[in-house]
Protein backbone atom coordinates (compact mmCIF):
# COMPACT_ATOMS: atom_id res chain seq x y z
CA UNK A 1 0.00 0.00 0.00
CA UNK A 2 1.43 3.31 -0.76
CA UNK A 3 -1.53 6.14 -0.84
CA UNK A 4 -0.64 9.84 -1.20
CA UNK A 5 -2.99 12.73 -0.55
CA UNK A 6 -1.38 15.92 -2.13
CA UNK A 7 1.95 15.07 -0.89
CA UNK A 8 1.26 13.26 2.43
CA UNK A 9 3.00 9.89 2.24
CA UNK A 10 1.23 7.20 4.48
CA UNK A 11 4.64 6.17 5.55
CA UNK A 12 6.04 7.44 8.40
CA UNK A 13 10.18 6.98 9.01
CA UNK A 14 10.51 4.32 11.43
CA UNK A 15 13.53 2.73 13.72
CA UNK A 16 16.02 0.69 13.47
CA UNK A 17 16.13 -2.24 10.76
CA UNK A 18 17.10 -5.46 12.63
CA UNK A 19 18.27 -8.70 11.20
CA UNK A 20 18.84 -11.03 14.18
CA UNK A 21 15.92 -13.25 15.26
CA UNK A 22 14.19 -11.84 18.40
CA UNK A 23 13.45 -13.23 21.56
CA UNK A 24 11.21 -15.28 22.76
CA UNK A 25 9.32 -12.59 25.42
CA UNK A 26 9.42 -9.99 22.21
CA UNK A 27 7.05 -11.87 20.35
CA UNK A 28 4.51 -13.59 22.54
CA UNK A 29 1.18 -14.67 20.87
CA UNK A 30 -1.87 -12.00 21.08
CA UNK A 31 -4.89 -15.24 22.09
CA UNK A 32 -4.85 -17.48 19.60
CA UNK A 33 -2.86 -15.38 17.05
CA UNK A 34 0.56 -15.74 16.90
CA UNK A 35 3.88 -13.76 15.58
CA UNK A 36 6.93 -13.82 13.64
CA UNK A 37 9.07 -10.84 15.05
CA UNK A 38 12.48 -9.33 13.36
CA UNK A 39 11.41 -7.12 9.58
CA UNK A 40 10.03 -3.82 10.69
CA UNK A 41 6.40 -3.06 8.36
CA UNK A 42 6.57 -6.21 6.29
CA UNK A 43 4.50 -4.63 3.74
CA UNK A 44 4.67 -7.56 1.40
CA UNK A 45 5.03 -11.62 1.41
CA UNK A 46 5.96 -14.16 -1.07
CA UNK A 47 6.97 -17.57 -1.01
CA UNK A 48 10.08 -19.29 -2.30
CA UNK A 49 8.84 -22.50 -4.43
CA UNK A 50 9.52 -25.85 -2.48
CA UNK A 51 11.56 -24.45 0.21
CA UNK A 52 10.73 -22.81 3.73
CA UNK A 53 11.49 -19.13 3.22
CA UNK A 54 9.39 -16.26 2.47
CA UNK A 55 11.25 -13.11 1.26
CA UNK A 56 9.83 -9.83 2.99
CA UNK A 57 10.12 -6.47 1.90
CA UNK A 58 10.34 -3.31 4.42
CA UNK A 59 10.32 0.21 3.15
CA UNK A 60 10.79 1.56 6.67
CA UNK A 61 13.65 4.30 6.37
CA UNK A 62 15.86 3.31 2.74
CA UNK A 63 14.30 -0.10 3.44
CA UNK A 64 15.43 -3.81 2.85
CA UNK A 65 14.92 -7.01 2.07
CA UNK A 66 15.03 -10.34 3.92
CA UNK A 67 13.85 -14.01 4.40
CA UNK A 68 12.14 -15.34 7.06
CA UNK A 69 12.35 -19.27 8.09
CA UNK A 70 8.61 -20.59 8.31
CA UNK A 71 10.39 -23.47 10.40
CA UNK A 72 11.70 -21.32 13.15
CA UNK A 73 10.68 -17.72 12.39
CA UNK A 74 13.86 -16.62 12.23
CA UNK A 75 14.63 -13.74 9.84
CA UNK A 76 17.50 -12.29 8.43
CA UNK A 77 18.37 -9.18 5.59
CA UNK A 78 19.40 -10.42 1.93
CA UNK A 79 19.07 -7.12 0.32
CA UNK A 80 21.18 -4.77 0.22
CA UNK A 81 24.43 -6.41 2.13
CA UNK A 82 27.81 -5.91 2.34
CA UNK A 83 28.58 -9.08 0.15
CA UNK A 84 25.74 -8.13 -2.55
CA UNK A 85 27.63 -8.07 -5.82
CA UNK A 86 25.49 -6.62 -8.99
CA UNK A 87 25.44 -8.78 -12.29
CA UNK A 88 23.71 -6.21 -14.64
CA UNK A 89 21.93 -8.20 -18.04
CA UNK A 90 22.25 -5.44 -19.94
CA UNK A 91 21.31 -7.33 -23.24
CA UNK A 92 17.30 -7.42 -21.26
CA UNK A 93 17.64 -4.29 -19.23
CA UNK A 94 20.13 -2.19 -20.78
CA UNK A 95 17.92 1.17 -20.59
CA UNK A 96 18.37 0.50 -16.38
CA UNK A 97 20.88 3.15 -15.07
CA UNK A 98 22.64 0.46 -13.39
CA UNK A 99 22.64 -0.91 -9.53
CA UNK A 100 21.73 1.69 -7.09
CA UNK A 101 20.93 0.93 -3.29
CA UNK A 102 20.44 4.57 -2.06
CA UNK A 103 17.03 5.10 -0.80
CA UNK A 104 16.04 1.53 -1.94
CA UNK A 105 12.58 1.16 -0.40
CA UNK A 106 11.31 -2.03 -1.60
CA UNK A 107 7.33 -2.32 -2.03
CA UNK A 108 5.43 -5.31 -4.25
CA UNK A 109 7.17 -8.28 -5.27
CA UNK A 110 6.71 -10.85 -7.47
CA UNK A 111 8.66 -14.14 -7.70
CA UNK A 112 8.90 -16.20 -11.25
CA UNK A 113 9.73 -19.54 -10.59
CA UNK A 114 12.57 -21.23 -12.34
CA UNK A 115 14.79 -24.21 -12.43
CA UNK A 116 17.29 -25.53 -9.80
CA UNK A 117 15.88 -23.22 -6.83
CA UNK A 118 17.36 -20.58 -9.36
CA UNK A 119 14.28 -17.69 -9.88
CA UNK A 120 13.77 -14.01 -10.67
CA UNK A 121 12.22 -11.57 -7.87
CA UNK A 122 10.78 -8.29 -9.41
CA UNK A 123 10.75 -5.72 -6.66
CA UNK A 124 9.03 -2.23 -6.69
CA UNK A 125 11.54 0.20 -5.78
CA UNK A 126 10.43 3.61 -4.75
CA UNK A 127 12.98 6.30 -3.17
CA UNK A 128 16.11 7.22 -5.33
CA UNK A 129 13.92 6.07 -8.33
CA UNK A 130 10.43 4.63 -9.16
CA UNK A 131 11.70 1.48 -10.67
CA UNK A 132 10.96 -2.53 -10.35
CA UNK A 133 14.32 -3.91 -10.09
CA UNK A 134 14.91 -7.22 -10.83
CA UNK A 135 17.30 -9.84 -8.80
CA UNK A 136 18.06 -13.48 -9.31
CA UNK A 137 17.24 -15.61 -6.44
CA UNK A 138 19.42 -18.69 -5.57
CA UNK A 139 17.13 -21.06 -3.03
CA UNK A 140 20.22 -24.39 -3.79
CA UNK A 141 21.45 -21.73 -0.67
CA UNK A 142 20.12 -21.77 2.61
CA UNK A 143 19.73 -18.88 3.42
CA UNK A 144 18.78 -17.79 -0.23
CA UNK A 145 20.92 -15.05 -2.10
CA UNK A 146 20.02 -12.31 -3.84
CA UNK A 147 22.01 -10.64 -7.31
CA UNK A 148 20.97 -7.28 -9.10
CA UNK A 149 20.18 -8.03 -12.36
CA UNK A 150 18.60 -4.77 -13.77
CA UNK A 151 15.69 -2.77 -13.48
CA UNK A 152 13.12 -1.25 -15.68
CA UNK A 153 12.62 2.46 -14.51
CA UNK A 154 8.62 3.17 -14.53
CA UNK A 155 6.86 5.47 -17.30
CA UNK A 156 6.55 9.89 -16.52
CA UNK A 157 3.86 9.90 -13.74
CA UNK A 158 3.16 6.35 -12.95
CA UNK A 159 3.84 5.39 -9.17
CA UNK A 160 4.18 1.93 -8.47
CA UNK A 161 2.42 -0.21 -6.01
CA UNK A 162 2.48 -4.16 -6.93
CA UNK A 163 4.15 -6.14 -9.87
CA UNK A 164 3.00 -9.72 -11.15
CA UNK A 165 5.41 -11.95 -13.21
CA UNK A 166 3.76 -12.41 -17.07
CA UNK A 167 4.65 -15.02 -19.65
CA UNK A 168 7.20 -13.91 -22.13
CA UNK A 169 9.51 -12.46 -19.58
CA UNK A 170 7.34 -9.53 -18.67
CA UNK A 171 5.65 -7.96 -15.69
CA UNK A 172 2.62 -6.20 -14.74
CA UNK A 173 2.29 -3.43 -11.81
CA UNK A 174 -0.36 -1.21 -10.92
CA UNK A 175 -0.17 2.27 -10.96
CA UNK A 176 -2.16 3.49 -7.45
CA UNK A 177 -4.33 6.62 -7.44
CA UNK A 178 -6.91 6.69 -5.09
CA UNK A 179 -9.01 8.88 -8.15
CA UNK A 180 -8.00 6.98 -11.18
CA UNK A 181 -5.73 4.17 -11.48
CA UNK A 182 -4.63 1.45 -14.10
CA UNK A 183 -2.22 -1.38 -14.86
CA UNK A 184 0.78 -0.90 -17.22
CA UNK A 185 2.52 -3.85 -18.44
CA UNK A 186 6.33 -4.30 -19.53
CA UNK A 187 7.89 -6.78 -22.01
CA UNK A 188 11.51 -7.36 -23.07
CA UNK A 189 11.42 -6.38 -26.66
CA UNK A 190 7.88 -3.98 -26.28
CA UNK A 191 8.71 -2.14 -23.59
CA UNK A 192 6.16 -0.22 -21.74
CA UNK A 193 1.95 -0.38 -22.62
CA UNK A 194 -0.62 0.23 -20.74
CA UNK A 195 -3.16 -2.37 -20.12
CA UNK A 196 -6.69 -2.10 -22.05
CA UNK A 197 -10.08 -1.65 -19.91
CA UNK A 198 -7.36 -1.19 -16.22
CA UNK A 199 -8.49 2.07 -15.30
CA UNK A 200 -10.13 1.78 -11.60
CA UNK A 201 -10.05 3.99 -8.65
CA UNK A 202 -7.20 3.26 -6.19
CA UNK A 203 -5.80 -0.49 -7.89
CA UNK A 204 -3.54 -1.77 -5.61
CA UNK A 205 -2.41 -5.62 -5.01
CA UNK A 206 -1.94 -7.57 -8.27
CA UNK A 207 -1.51 -11.14 -9.59
CA UNK A 208 -1.58 -12.85 -12.81
CA UNK A 209 -2.70 -16.25 -14.13
CA UNK A 210 -0.48 -18.72 -14.27
CA UNK A 211 -1.49 -18.56 -18.41
CA UNK A 212 -1.06 -15.08 -18.15
CA UNK A 213 -4.86 -14.66 -19.67
CA UNK A 214 -6.05 -12.69 -16.53
CA UNK A 215 -5.54 -10.02 -14.08
CA UNK A 216 -6.26 -9.84 -10.84
CA UNK A 217 -6.30 -6.35 -9.07
CA UNK A 218 -6.83 -5.14 -5.49
CA UNK A 219 -9.20 -2.62 -5.71
CA UNK A 220 -8.65 -0.41 -2.81
CA UNK A 221 -10.96 2.37 -3.43
CA UNK A 222 -13.73 0.27 -4.32
CA UNK A 223 -13.56 -2.64 -1.85
CA UNK A 224 -12.91 -5.60 -4.09
CA UNK A 225 -11.53 -8.46 -6.27
CA UNK A 226 -10.96 -7.03 -9.74
CA UNK A 227 -10.98 -10.02 -12.49
CA UNK A 228 -9.57 -8.20 -15.72
CA UNK A 229 -8.77 -10.15 -19.15
CA UNK A 230 -5.27 -9.70 -20.81
CA UNK A 231 -5.09 -9.95 -24.71
CA UNK A 232 -8.78 -9.86 -24.88
CA UNK A 233 -10.80 -7.41 -27.15
CA UNK A 234 -12.72 -5.72 -25.42
CA UNK A 235 -11.66 -6.69 -22.25
CA UNK A 236 -13.96 -8.61 -19.76
CA UNK A 237 -13.95 -6.71 -16.28
CA UNK A 238 -15.82 -9.01 -13.14
CA UNK A 239 -15.35 -7.81 -10.02
CA UNK A 240 -16.89 -8.84 -6.18
CA UNK A 241 -16.96 -6.71 -2.82
CA UNK A 242 -15.58 -7.88 -0.36
CA UNK A 243 -16.40 -5.23 2.13
CA UNK A 244 -12.70 -3.98 3.27
CA UNK A 245 -9.96 -1.91 1.46
CA UNK A 246 -8.52 -4.76 -0.97
CA UNK A 247 -4.26 -3.90 -0.40
CA UNK A 248 -2.49 -7.15 -1.76
CA UNK A 249 -3.46 -10.08 -3.94
CA UNK A 250 -2.13 -13.82 -3.57
CA UNK A 251 -2.54 -17.57 -5.08
CA UNK A 252 -3.09 -19.96 -2.01
CA UNK A 253 -2.10 -23.55 -2.96
CA UNK A 254 -5.41 -24.83 -3.57
CA UNK A 255 -5.78 -21.95 -6.38
CA UNK A 256 -7.52 -19.73 -4.64
CA UNK A 257 -7.11 -15.90 -4.07
CA UNK A 258 -6.37 -14.47 -0.84
CA UNK A 259 -6.91 -10.80 -1.07
CA UNK A 260 -5.70 -9.04 2.23
CA UNK A 261 -6.51 -5.47 3.79
CA UNK A 262 -8.60 -2.92 5.95
CA UNK A 263 -10.85 -1.63 6.93
CA UNK A 264 -11.93 1.55 8.99
CA UNK A 265 -15.11 4.19 9.54
CA UNK A 266 -13.22 6.73 6.12
CA UNK A 267 -10.11 6.67 4.06
CA UNK A 268 -8.58 9.37 7.25
CA UNK A 269 -9.05 6.85 9.48
CA UNK A 270 -7.28 4.49 7.84
CA UNK A 271 -4.73 7.48 7.03
CA UNK A 272 -4.48 7.89 10.84
CA UNK A 273 -3.88 4.90 11.84
CA UNK A 274 -0.76 4.37 10.04
CA UNK A 275 0.40 7.84 10.26
CA UNK A 276 -1.01 9.02 13.54
CA UNK A 277 -1.11 5.31 15.44
CA UNK A 278 -4.92 6.24 16.01
CA UNK A 279 -6.70 3.57 15.01
CA UNK A 280 -9.72 3.20 17.02
CA UNK A 281 -12.39 0.87 14.89
CA UNK A 282 -9.70 -0.14 11.87
CA UNK A 283 -8.70 -3.75 11.22
CA UNK A 284 -6.84 -6.02 9.55
CA UNK A 285 -8.94 -8.11 7.02
CA UNK A 286 -8.32 -11.11 4.95
CA UNK A 287 -10.66 -13.09 2.73
CA UNK A 288 -10.66 -15.97 0.41
CA UNK A 289 -11.78 -15.37 -3.23
CA UNK A 290 -12.89 -17.93 -5.35
CA UNK A 291 -11.22 -16.72 -8.95
CA UNK A 292 -13.50 -18.67 -11.09
CA UNK A 293 -16.68 -18.18 -9.31
CA UNK A 294 -15.98 -14.26 -8.03
CA UNK A 295 -17.40 -15.32 -4.72
CA UNK A 296 -15.27 -14.27 -1.03
CA UNK A 297 -15.50 -15.58 2.27
CA UNK A 298 -13.63 -13.15 5.14
CA UNK A 299 -11.42 -15.78 7.31
CA UNK A 300 -9.41 -12.65 8.90
CA UNK A 301 -10.76 -10.11 11.01
CA UNK A 302 -8.29 -8.23 13.27
CA UNK A 303 -8.70 -4.98 15.50
CA UNK A 304 -5.58 -2.74 15.12
CA UNK A 305 -3.42 -2.98 18.36
CA UNK A 306 -0.02 -2.04 19.57
CA UNK A 307 1.28 -4.61 18.22
CA UNK A 308 -0.07 -4.90 14.98
CA UNK A 309 -1.37 -1.65 13.40
CA UNK A 310 -2.50 -2.33 9.56
CA UNK A 311 -2.56 -5.21 7.47
CA UNK A 312 -1.86 -5.27 3.95
CA UNK A 313 -0.98 -8.72 2.71
CA UNK A 314 -1.83 -12.83 3.38
CA UNK A 315 0.48 -15.52 2.61
CA UNK A 316 -0.76 -19.32 2.85
CA UNK A 317 2.53 -20.73 4.98
CA UNK A 318 1.90 -24.45 5.91
CA UNK A 319 -1.01 -24.36 7.44
CA UNK A 320 -1.35 -21.08 8.71
CA UNK A 321 -2.44 -17.28 6.77
CA UNK A 322 0.78 -15.11 7.74
CA UNK A 323 -0.48 -10.92 7.34
CA UNK A 324 2.33 -8.70 6.92
CA UNK A 325 1.35 -4.75 7.36
CA UNK A 326 2.72 -1.84 7.65
CA UNK A 327 2.99 1.41 10.27
CA UNK A 328 6.51 0.34 12.17
CA UNK A 329 5.42 -2.85 13.71
CA UNK A 330 7.85 -5.61 13.65
CA UNK A 331 5.61 -8.62 13.42
CA UNK A 332 3.99 -10.77 10.62
CA UNK A 333 0.64 -12.28 12.07
CA UNK A 334 0.64 -16.18 12.41
CA UNK A 335 -3.36 -17.07 11.65
CA UNK A 336 -4.64 -20.29 11.22
CA UNK A 337 -5.90 -21.27 8.06
CA UNK A 338 -9.88 -22.26 7.55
Amino acid sequence: MRVRIATVSLFAAACLLGTAAPGAAQCEPDGDVEFVCGPISPEDLVAVPETPWVVVSSMEDDGYLSVTDSRDHTSGRVYPVETSEPRHDTATFGACPGPDTTGFRPHGLSLRPGDGGMHTLYVVRHGARESVEVFELDASVAPPTLTWVGCVVAPEGVSLNSVAALPGGGFGVTNFNIEEGQLWEWQPEAGWSEVPGSTTAGPNGLVASPDGRWFYIGGWATQSLIRLSRGQTPPQIDSVEVGFNVDNVRFAPDGSLLAAGHRGETPDAIFSCVIEGACDGVSSRVAVVDPDSLTAEEIVNYPSNALFLLGTVALQVGDEIWVGGIGGSDRIGRFAAP
